[in-house]
């Protein structure tokens, strides 16, 4: 059987280090290739017009794979060669991931863990207002929308509300302990009951739909048991919650109630209210999302309760959405949550590229145009351009070095320019991110694309 060939298209500058990093993929990958070394010094600045006026690949090749910074409709260099084109990654360094083997099955994405995504306050919100965060959270992956009520008030507007959301399509469940306020609110199609223990449980065989059981109060399980005892001799279908107390306040022995609770009911569905815990520790709230749902998937706890109020758990239903698959995934295949999601990985990459500084050494003294490339790596920013190659950890000192160089070259534009990639490069290094010129930091789920700001492509 033939191997599959590979004709990889580049450009003079990055000649080297592909040659470098396909003689060793080959051979493990299981390949044979031949490379077209077009006569342009960036190969970022080809189009597949212009390579296709120029392929040559030779007959054994198969297909062939183009610089993934070559933009635009391919079709012109299939029609030229004969054979299909694919766009490599946009730094030959992910060459051996693009042809790796995908750390995860096709079946990941799957769930089993529901998410109950809260609006607080919603007495003091218009009926617009409330339309729009359910729509948002949603959006995000909310499979319910919780209608959070004021304590010690009853609202009147709760039916016309919950109404309006189920005709828009949502699922809803009512947060309140006031009969006044759930009951019509289950009236106008609420399909949950956010809480029930001693104080309204005689009402709950009258609302006709699911309810959460809770302890009377938030630091043990007293009154529970009687509560669940209460809602199954009516016949009412429930889900538990021990209540989740944040750290300082009982955390690690309310982790232990859940323990507890699954042990004495087996067969139950259990909820945990998880925004006790993100909306109220100081840290960014997609690692502790992702652990809390770790321990619900473990433990059989097929539902979760969350809000984003306060700014660091602004994306929490997002993030959850993503973490529950990551931890259905982990537990189901019995594998490590490991270099499976990086759309969590938020605040530093998965990993760093290393620059061999040789390279930039080559790459330095081939140059023949005067535009300026940027790097980063350990901890030093680096520019390049023909017969200049200069670096600093300070990126305003970099700049002053720039300068004082005498370039010609740089007019407003394109000094503002420098200065917007300088501050990625320095922010990168900064954070522990991988910094690829022209291209936006990996900020995971939060990423937002850039608009390129490459200079023109009329040299080549």
């Amino acid at each position: 059987m033939s191997h599959d060939h590979i004709h990889f298209v580049t450009g003079r500058l990055a000649e080297h280090s592909l040659r470098q990093i396909v003689e060793r993929l080959a051979p493990e990958v299981g390949f044979d290739y031949s490379i077209d070394v077009m006569n342009i010094t960036v190969a970022a600045l080809m189009t597949p017009e212009w390579i296709a006026a120029r392929i040559g690949a030779p007959s054994a090749a198969s297909r062939i794979i183009v610089p993934g910074y070559c933009e635009g409709d391919l079709a012109p260099i299939e029609e030229a060669s004969g054979l299909p084109v694919e766009r490599g990654p946009r730094d030959l360094r992910q060459l051996p991931e693009y042809f790796g083997q995908p750390t995860r099955s096709g079946d990941y994405g799957h769930y089993q863990i529901e998410i109950l995504a809260e609006i607080n306050h919603c007495p003091r919100l218009s009926l617009a207002e409330i339309l729009d965060e359910a729509r948002r959270l949603s959006s995000d992956g909310a499979d319910v929308i919780d209608v959070g009520c004021d304590p010690g008030e009853t609202w009147s507007e709760v039916g016309r509300v919950v109404s309006a959301l189920v005709d828009e399509g949502h699922r809803v469940s009512i947060d309140s302990m006031n009969p006044a306020e759930i009951a019509p609110a289950v009236q106008a199609g609420a399909e949950l009951v956010l809480s029930v223990n001693s104080t309204n449980r005689r009402a709950a065989a009258d609302w006709g739909c699911e309810v959460v059981a809770v302890p009377d109060v938030p630091d043990g399980l007293v009154g529970l048991d009687e509560t669940i005892e209460a809602l199954c001799d009516a016949r009412v279908p429930l889900r538990i919650d021990p209540v989740l107390e944040p750290i300082g306040f009982g955390f690690a022995r309310s982790l232990g109630r859940y323990l507890d609770c699954r042990a004495i009911y087996p067969d139950a569905e259990v909820m945990m209210g998880i925004g006790n815990l993100t909306e109220l520790t100081d840290v960014d709230s997609a690692g502790l999302n992702v652990l809390l749902l770790g321990f619900c998937e473990e433990l059989g706890i097929h539902s979760v309760l969350t809000t984003q109020v306060i700014n660091w758990a602004r994306t929490s239903v997002c993030e959850c959405d993503l973490g529950r698959r990551l931890v259905h995934y982990a537990v189901a295949n019995r594998v490590l949550p490991k270099h499976l999601e990086p759309r969590l990985l938020t605040l530093r990459d998965e990993r760093l590229l290393p620059q061999d500084p040789d390279e930039l050494s080559r790459l330095a003294a081939q140059l023949k145009d005067h535009n300026y490339r940027i790097f980063a790596d350990a901890g030093i920013i680096h520019v390049v351009s023909a017969g200049l190659h200069l670096s600093d950890a300070d990126p305003f000192l970099l700049f002053q070095k720039l300068m004082d160089a005498g370039p010609k070259n740089l007019n407003p534009s394109h000094t503002y320019y420098l200065g917007y990639e300088m501050c990625k490069a320095a922010t990168a290094l900064a954070l522990g991110k991988q910094y690829e010129q022209d291209e936006p930091l990996d900020w995971g789920y939060l990423t937002a694309a850039d608009k390129h700001h490459r200079l023109s492509r009329k040299n080549y």
